[in-house]
């Protein structure tokens, strides 16, 4: 793996790497060491996943990881579509189910109900949840707008009292999920989705950060810039004790 650039933005450490594969395989390595030093220290742990497709490479590399005992490790999952058919392939219940949850012999999956009667009643369900069980592990990516999970610059709150809310999606967002390949045209993208906010994602012990590609460079770009601002979400991650951001040539394009 060839690392062409390696710095700290405040606490925030970040790692370029030549290829997106190589960047996904160093992430998901290094999440699978902090996951093995984790269940060293304690019975069970509890980790938060991102379903998309920048996480491909990451959740490869990590569900193949030797020497972990997943029957330990309670799965999360930060966010979900309001309304999408269940089984729709878009979903991020079942993104995730595909690439990781049904694929090892996990102690718990706590799935985000997007079809329940409530959203908002599920939202509290789900934020209580969390509260109830903090997160070790957040594995996540950046959206094109700078947004964390779907907390979109509008909706976003450092101080968020809760740990889970119902969000109107902004249209940039809505257009990732097309350019992203998920769905044909943006009016087939949900307007809303439940999330795990700000709080609750930064609440984890340790974050590991994926973001491949060209379509993220500005969004890198702004995270590092030194302003920490709810105008660019993902800049709330310079400020994390124990974080990582993992890119690729084309999402440092700015940077280089």
């Amino acid at each position: 793996m060839t690392i062409i650039k390696d710095f700290f933005a405040d606490k925030l450490h970040v790692m370029v790497f030549d290829t997106r594969e190589d960047m996904g395989r160093m992430a998901g390595e290094q999440a699978a060491a902090r996951i093995r030093e984790l269940l060293a220290e304690k019975e069970e742990i509890n980790i938060i996943f991102a379903a998309a497709p920048s996480q491909n490479e990451t959740l490869e590399t990590l569900v193949s990881a030797e020497g972990i005992d997943w029957t330990r490790v309670n799965a999360f999952h930060m966010d979900e579509y309001v309304g999408l058919d269940a089984a729709h392939p878009a979903g991020f219940r079942n993104y995730l189910k595909r690439t990781v949850f049904d694929r090892l012999p996990l102690g718990s999956v706590n799935l985000i109900n997007g079809n329940a009667e409530d959203p908002e009643e599920e939202a509290r369900r789900y934020g209580q949840l969390l509260a109830a069980h903090p997160a070790d592990i957040c594995l996540l990516g950046v959206g094109e707008n700078g947004h964390l999970a779907f907390n979109d610059p509008p909706v976003a709150d450092f101080n968020d009292p809760v740990f889970a809310k119902v969000v109107k999606l902004e249209e940039k967002c809505r257009l990732q999920q097309v350019h992203d390949g998920c769905f044909e045209e943006i009016g087939q993208v949900p307007g809303h989705a439940i999330t795990v906010t700000i709080p609750g994602l930064t609440a984890a012990r340790s974050m590991f950060c994926s973001v491949p590609a060209a379509t993220k460079a500005e969004a890198v770009r702004d995270m590092l810039n030194g302003q920490v601002t709810e105008r660019c979400p993902a800049s709330i991650l310079t400020t994390h004790p124990d974080a990582a951001l993992y890119l690729d040539r084309d999402s440092a394009s700015g940077l280089l």
